[in-house]
């Protein structure tokens, strides 16, 4: 594990950060992104100074440009990259009518979605080379169930799910491997970020919360042992199951438990 080197993105805080901290235990090199600057300069010195390796470069992942760049200079640091964690990204859950349609719906689509489907293309040629690799993507359970004020989001992590499938087909010939992570609620700065406005005091209860250490860590059980698709927490399948076999009876869960609620 001690030559396997990991491209993190979103390393600044919550999945990303958490990840990485398990990563250089487990002794993988590392090269992680955000737009915190200060933030991954800590990360990075505090890894270092335990003797592990990581390298940081700040950058802004709706920026083509940036996108290109950050690989470019990880493969100038480390020769090549055998996991990409594809992690940044963020929601903003409100009714669309309110949603801004710049900040809030264009920016979350391209970076939860085509971003990572750049970043993603970026490394190909250098894992096809190698013929192998492993691209992990952070999605979610909104990825399989669409929540009322997740729109936007949802469409984002539907969308993000059919590129996992897709390319999972695509690249797999070439020894590379692809796979989805799906958690549900997390505690992190998601929430703080997302500008939620409730009437009523619906929320997940903090009982039923992941916290970033628990996605982080399957996140490094999955590069051990590679899945085609996570969902953590494991109950969680159940509520995606019945979401799929039984859409009508969840529309009037959703309708009658929250949205006539919220708009009344």
């Amino acid at each position: 594990m001690v030559d396997k080197v990991l491209l993190i993105t979103g390393a600044s805080s919550g999945i990303g950060e958490a990840t990485a901290r398990y990563a250089a235990q487990k002794g993988y090199s590392l090269f992680v992104t955000a737009r915190r600057v200060e933030r991954l300069e800590r990360l990075c010195t505090e890894v270092n100074s335990q003797g592990g390796k990581a390298v940081y470069d700040a950058a802004d992942l709706t920026d083509l440009s940036q996108i290109n760049a950050v690989v470019g200079n990880a493969l100038d640091q480390y020769g090549k990259i055998d996991v990409l964690v594809n992690n940044a990204g963020f929601g903003r859950l409100k009714w669309l009518e309110q949603l801004d349609p710049l900040e809030d719906i264009a920016r979350q689509i391209q970076l939860n979605l085509i971003s990572v489907i750049q970043l993603t293309r970026a490394v190909l040629p250098r894992m096809i080379q190698n013929k192998g690799g492993h691209i992990i993507n952070i999605d979610s359970v909104a990825g399989f169930i669409g929540i009322p004020t997740y729109s936007v989001y949802a469409a984002s992590k539907f969308g993000l799910r059919g590129f996992n499938e897709a390319l999972r087909r695509e690249v797999g010939v070439y020894g590379i491997k692809v796979s989805g992570v799906y958690p549900g609620s997390v505690d992190t700065e998601f929430a703080e970020n997302a500008g939620i406005e409730r009437k009523s005091s619906i929320k997940t209860p903090a009982w039923l919360q992941l916290n970033a250490h628990q996605v982080g860590r399957s996140i490094i059980n999955l590069i051990q042992h590679p899945k085609n698709q996570v969902i953590i927490p494991g109950y969680m399948t159940y509520a995606v199951w019945i979401n799929q076999v039984f859409p009508g009876f969840v529309d009037q869960i959703m309708r009658i438990g929250f949205v006539q609620k919220e708009k009344q």
